[in-house]
């Protein structure tokens, strides 16, 4: 399971089939695959900034995991370098300690990408499809000493086996055709665990995360894609419980929460075997989200997951929110003290409006990222350009990761503020600068362009927003007296804001005019209609909605066909209609239409 060409050999770049009839070629990054026209194995060209970006995290993780074992990685324009890279001298282990690199007069060995590395990573790309990824990370990441990439359908296994081929790879990468859950709990079994392993689902990856936080190595890197972001963003809270053991809520914070979500998913499964996991890097992108943790053991530190955890507090009148911890850590002598956490912090009703609370979560209360790696990665981006076709869009959300506040959970966003009172936006420098004159801290978040991050409490931005209405007045004979515009500016400030425009309120992503939120490139730009086995082609989704819009308020007939349905009325003798009755008054009248 450790490699080597499907076939036995190694086939030279090129050597693969050409492409068939029904086949085309799609490349992307370094890779060139044959893929058929008809939508039988899954393929989203939308996702080709969520590979870039496993590819840029895959490398970095790879020098922290190499560089103990005296292995160098070196990428494209860096063989000239001394440090091959934005190496550091010694490695985190989770827990806060460090790993000091390998002593010894003799020099360290490379890892470049395209060869096979001894000692190096065992990666497992559990649903491949069409192997695109697999073959991407053998071409592109260095340090790797296997890829297995996995699917249960077998024409996705065929497929695969052409493009492993086509590329030149067999001796980095091998097809299997598996169950995921089963190859995954059978590696565990065996103690070869994966020392990275990727999760991109069509849907919910809930039903692969139990295997895989126990197959993955001690430290190992697992990656995971969420697309069912309707379930995590709120509109099925109950669904959102059942998969991910938590109550989603439909705010303006939807996509940090659903992130939250999903961390707190994989934590509640890897505590069950005595693990828990360490953010590196949490991203909210187009339709989906995509998170990369280390996973560690460790007793000690499982005790403290309920600590990390908390409860959302969401008023459904003014947006206001509070979080209540799970668990509670204190000191104790050379030690710690684990309880239950006190609360909650809210009473019957908000206090700034007297509306009601809806409950969310658990979620995740903890930092969604790791600033050190992140910051080893836009070193790599920034030392290796031109790897990556959406490398500028990398660059600029990894920016504003970097400048997020890690210790506040959660945003409020400027419209929602304003909507609220019903009065004008400020604007992102104001609103910021009257946050930092108060001496609260303030940022922004990659999940939403107009997210207010600050750790300043609800009742300081309300004030503000107080102060704002003073100077742009609202038109209170219109507001009711229950609403909660109305109740909000009813109460004097106590906080006297200024707006006066501060030089650190612009923020240096935005400064730089990195492409933080860029706008999608073409129309329906997100998720694709599903593969259909047998070969099918399947509907688009664009034409789906077409065929379904307003179906339940147009009718494309008559109404005669509702004659293949018996009447419910006739049957009980009391069909006052007769003739004129739309149902069938035939006693052998089919249940459901005829075809």
């Amino acid at each position: 399971m450790d490699g080597g060409s499907p076939n036995g050999s190694v086939q030279p770049p090129g050597a693969g089939d050409p492409p068939g009839a029904g086949e085309t070629l799609i490349s992307e990054g370094r890779a060139t695959i044959l893929f058929p026209s008809a939508n039988e194995v899954f393929y989203n060209p939308v996702q080709g900034f969520n590979r870039d970006l496993t590819c840029a995290v895959m490398t970095e993780f790879a020098r922290l995991q190499l560089q103990p074992k005296g292995i160098r990685v070196v990428l494209p324009g860096e063989e000239k370098t001394d440090t091959g890279g934005p190496q550091t001298p010694e490695n985190d282990n989770g827990d806060g300690d460090t790993v000091p690199a390998p002593d010894g007069p003799e020099a360290p060995r490379t890892a470049k990408p395209g060869e096979v590395c001894e000692g190096g990573l065992r990666v497992l790309e559990a649903l491949a499809a069409s192997g695109l990824r697999s073959i991407r990370f053998a071409k592109e990441v260095p340090g790797l000493r296997a890829v297995v990439a996995n699917d249960f359908s077998a024409r996705a296994v065929e497929l695969m086996n052409r493009n492993v081929a086509f590329n030149g790879v067999g001796d980095l990468v091998a097809p299997r055709m598996a169950d995921a859950r089963m190859l995954m709990y059978q590696c565990k079994a065996d103690r070869e665990p994966f020392d990275v392993i990727d999760l991109d689902p069509y849907g919910s990856p809930a039903p692969f995360l139990d295997a895989a936080v126990q197959a993955v190595s001690e430290g190992g890197l697992l990656c995971v894609t969420c697309t069912d972001m309707g379930v995590m963003a709120g509109n099925s809270a109950e669904t959102c419980y059942s998969k991910y053991g938590a109550m989603s809520l439909k705010g303006k914070f939807c996509h940090e929460m659903a992130l939250r979500i999903i961390l707190h998913s994989l934590d509640s499964r890897a505590n069950c075997y005595q693990r828990f996991i360490v953010p590196l890097l949490s991203i909210s992108a187009d339709f989906y989200i995509r998170v990369f943790v280390r996973v560690f053991t460790g007793q000690a530190k499982v005790k403290a997951s309920a600590s990390k955890q908390a409860l959302v507090y969401h008023c459904v009148g003014c947006g206001t929110h509070h979080l209540q911890r799970l668990g509670k850590v204190t000191s104790h002598g050379t030690g710690f003290k684990y309880g239950a956490a006190t609360g909650p912090p809210v009473g019957p009703t908000c206090e700034f409006c007297q509306q009601r609370h809806q409950l969310g979560g658990p979620m995740w209360a903890e930092p969604l990222h790791d600033p050190a790696f992140v910051e080893r990665v836009l070193a790599a981006l920034q030392s290796s350009p031109g790897r990556f076709q959406t490398e500028e869009r990398m660059q600029g959300m990894l920016s504003v990761v970097t400048e997020e506040l890690g210790d506040v959970p959660l945003y409020y966003t400027l419209d929602s503020l304003s909507s609220t009172i019903h009065c004008n936006t400020p604007s992102l420098l104001q609103f910021r600068s009257a946050l930092l004159h108060a001496g609260y801290r303030v940022s922004l978040s990659h999940a939403c362009k107009n997210a207010v991050k600050t750790d300043a409490p609800p009742a300081v931005l309300w004030d503000i927003m107080r102060c704002w209405a003073k100077i742009h007045p609202v038109k209170r004979e219109r507001l009711a007296e229950t609403s909660p515009a109305s109740r909000i500016l009813s109460v004097e400030p106590t906080l006297q804001a200024s707006f006066t425009l501060r030089d650190d309120a612009n923020p240096s992503s935005r400064k730089r005019g990195l492409k933080r939120f860029p706008e999608n490139p073409e129309a329906f730009w997100g998720p694709k209609a599903r593969a259909k086995a047998g070969g099918g082609i399947s509907p688009s989704l664009q034409e789906k909605r077409k065929r379904h819009q307003n179906k339940r308020t147009e009718r494309t007939d008559d109404g005669t066909s509702l004659k293949n349905f018996p009447c419910k009325r006739f049957k009980e003798g009391n069909c006052s209609l007769g003739t004129q009755c739309c149902y069938s008054h035939e006693e052998g009248a089919p249940a459901t239409p005829q075809p």
